[in-house]
């Protein structure tokens, strides 16, 4: 430590030590709001190995743990805590992906792979992520950090991802902001194909009589898409002032922190449930409702022993719980240290299972009715086939006799085409008549944007007051996807805010601002295609591999018995002993299994997109061009860069462990004012001591001459404290 002649020495007889509560009453009165204020001494020491947890922070001598919670942002109460979380956790992928894989792999049976996958890696990991923020109070950087600096760069990893997936994630935001404003007309502007005029005749639009209503609206009125992600097309001007939309109404709701985000929760997080038990009820009562119900959870128990549900089932956990985003640990950062987080990742887990359950009860109840009705109009066209056949390809003989033609069922139709098939064997695929099967039109039933945007609005065209029902859905849309946003943008601001001692307000804006000037990428004619491609690929390897990191780094660099002394401590319980076994063994080898699967599944598949072809009008898979693939690959590996850059900078020495070590205060006036002081600097400074103390967060601190105020590099005020140079104190008693 530099030594000063300024610096004040004092001769201690008595087994004395002045707190910094002390230090505080003695300052000078003519700021009343110092009064108010409340210093914290953070920081610790950087020695790549573990450290103790218990050492962050905590200020026993100096500061008491109230002091600490007063100067961080906390939760107004435990309520808000929880419904942010759910609002992070539960969000588009619950409405639209959860049913998808369900109908997919298995029905009903899908849901055991589930269950057992999200006890056994959902949360492990969820529980853990929400301790570490909670006991270091530090955003992903600072946690990481200060487990080890050589894993420093998982935090900013997390960051990383964060921003890739805000980027796109707010763009379907700003795609339902569309959906819902265009909601308040009816008929409901996706209900038929427009027509168009000429001198001569009126006819309905090629593309859109080629494919659908909702369909044509989608991709033709709503995206304006171009035919391939190589012609950009231009800005789509409706949906950038939709994008603006959404990223202000990011930025109101962020730029006060979890002061105003926390109030947004309120509404953001609990009225998706009010909308989805709305639609339930609705759906319940609709025609053929209960046939999409019993299609969706009828069991085909022969597909849970293949390994590709098991895998998707995997994912859908991983992603469901937003572990890896750093959105976890930053909310569970401004929770007291007592707070119960075993209960919350058990709570926050089952309500995100159960909300998945729901959705998918809502979704699979309207595609029924949807199911029920494309049916009905599959047996009228194909009766009045039959009907112009009679008495030529069809003899009249072949009809059943209590079959009327005025009201032909669906399952008159069956017994008709039976009839005819078995007559007409050979040349029955010339009379051109569809098999006009529920089941085949449930199995059509699709994921993501084509669930939101075509399947749901189609299905929703046939309900009494679809309007109201449209807004209702969309605006239930926008509160999921807004949920999400808060987690991920508090992902980014809080370790930034942590870590570079910034003004989260110029911070926030400053996000806001970048990551809407980048997102215009995503607005352009081509935008389906790029959002496509960053949800492919921006997020699934590189969140695998962070949550690898995380669990290694607490289970082995840490050390799982240890953590659990932490826990016990926080908790005031020692946790189940299963948690142990899990982030030890269990986890960690079903994480790098998930991974590997992963990495074989990207290389048995060249990367390719869906592009609409107007001509066609329908979907057709083409492959990335050579410039597409060079940003694929970059996106993978610009957010995982990080973990290796730190881990060799720390490891060469090229940056000193302890640099990103430093003594904070932060007074609280209404906001968190903070100054960063070296101990290279003069000795108006806050030097933190590196010594191997046994409590690392309880160094004592000596409060200089005059308790003059020194301009803070932030044009601020702060107070320098000087610990003072004691040759004759023991170390221990540092």
């Amino acid at each position: 430590m530099p030594k000063n002649s300024k610096a004040v020495k004092r001769e201690l007889d008595d087994d004395v030590t002045e707190s910094v509560r002390d230090l505080l009453s003695n300052e000078d009165t003519c700021d009343d709001s110092f009064k108010k204020s409340s210093l914290i001494v953070g920081g610790g020491g950087g020695d790549g190995e573990g450290k103790d947890l218990n050492g962050d922070m905590d200020v026993e001598d100096g500061g008491s743990d109230a002091e600490d919670d007063a100067a961080r942002p906390a939760w107004n109460s435990k309520l808000q805590y929880i419904l942010a979380q759910v609002g992070f956790s539960v969000g588009l992928g619950n409405v639209w992906r959860f049913p998808y894989l369900c109908q997919k792999n298995g029905g009903g049976a899908y849901l055991v792979p589930y269950l057992i996958l999200l006890i056994v890696i959902g949360i492990p990991l969820f529980f853990l992520e929400l301790s570490v923020g909670q006991r270091i109070r530090r955003g992903s950087i600072g946690v990481w950090n200060y487990i080890s600096p050589r894993l420093g760069g998982i935090g900013f990893a997390s960051c990383v991802v964060c921003f890739f997936v805000a980027l796109y994630y707010n763009v379907i935001i700003g795609w339902s902001l569309f959906y819902f404003s265009q909601s308040f007309q009816q008929p409901l502007p996706w209900h038929e194909c427009p027509l168009v005029k000429n001198k001569t005749t009126t006819y309905i639009v090629p593309e859109c009589e080629k494919s659908s209503a909702t369909t044509y609206y989608w991709y033709r009125e709503a995206l304006n898409i171009s035919d391939s992600i190589s012609e950009s097309g231009g800005l789509n001007w409706r949906m950038t002032i939709c994008l603006l939309a959404a990223w202000s109404m990011v930025c109101l709701a962020m730029i006060k922190g979890i002061q105003s985000s926390g109030k947004v929760m309120y509404f953001s997080s609990l009225f998706p449930y009010v909308v989805l038990i709305c639609f339930l009820v609705r759906a319940l009562l609709l025609k053929g409702s209960v046939d999409g119900i019993r299609h969706m959870f009828t069991p085909k128990l022969e597909i849970m022993l293949e390994a590709k549900v098991w895998r998707e089932a995997a994912t859908q956990v991983f992603f469901a719980l937003g572990l890896g985003f750093g959105g976890v640990i930053a909310f569970s950062s401004y929770n007291k240290r007592d707070n119960n987080c075993h209960f919350d990742a058990v709570l926050v887990s089952f309500i995100n299972f159960f909300t998945s359950v729901l959705a998918t009860l809502v979704v699979f109840a309207v595609l029924g009715f949807k199911a029920n009705i494309m049916n009905g109009k599959c047996v009228a066209l194909n009766t009045q086939k039959i009907v112009s056949l009679l008495g030529n390809e069809i003899s009249r003989d072949l009809i059943p006799h209590h079959i009327n033609f005025s009201a032909v069922s669906a399952e008159d139709y069956r017994q008709m085409t039976e009839v005819i098939r078995r007559e007409k064997e050979k040349n029955y695929q010339d009379l051109g008549l569809g098999s006009c099967s529920i089941e085949e039109e449930l199995n059509k039933a699709v994921q993501g944007t084509g669930l939101a945007f075509i399947a749901f609005t189609e299905a929703m065209t046939h309900f009494p007051a679809s309007p109201f029902w449209s807004v209702m859905f969309f605006l239930m849309l926008v509160n999921l996807g807004l949920g999400s946003m808060f987690g991920t943008i508090e992902g980014i601001i809080t370790p930034l805010v942590d870590t570079f001692k910034v003004r989260k307000e110029f911070l926030t804006v400053g996000v806001c601002l970048l990551a809407f000037f980048i997102g215009l990428l995503f607005v352009q004619r081509s935008g389906n295609y790029w959002v496509a491609m960053f949800d492919d690929y921006s997020a699934t390897l590189p969140l695998l591999i962070v949550v690898i990191l995380e669990n290694v780094a607490v289970a082995w660099v840490y050390g799982t018995d240890k953590f659990f002394e932490d826990l016990k401590d926080m908790l005031g319980f020692t946790p189940f002993r299963f948690y142990y076994y899990m982030w030890k063994y269990v986890t960690p080898l079903l994480l790098i299994l998930l991974l590997g699967s992963s990495v074989i599944q990207l290389g048995m598949t060249p990367p390719s997109y869906s592009a609409w072809l107007e001509d066609l009008a329908s979907e057709k898979s083409l492959s990335y061009p050579p410039w597409g693939l060079a940003v694929c690959i970059s996106l993978v590996v610009m957010a995982i860069v990080p973990v290796p850059v730190v881990f060799f900078l720390r490891y060469f020495n090229v940056i000193d462990e302890n640099a990103g070590v430093v003594s904070t205060i932060s007074y609280k006036k209404g906001c968190i004012i903070q100054e960063i002081a070296r101990p290279e600097e003069d000795d108006a400074s806050l030097i933190h001591a590196n010594s191997p103390s046994p409590m690392p967060g309880n160094s004592i601190y000596r409060k200089q001459n005059g308790g003059v105020s020194d301009s803070a590099p932030n044009g601020r005020y702060g107070i320098g404290y000087l610990m003072a140079d004691m040759p004759d104190m023991p170390e221990s008693d540092l």
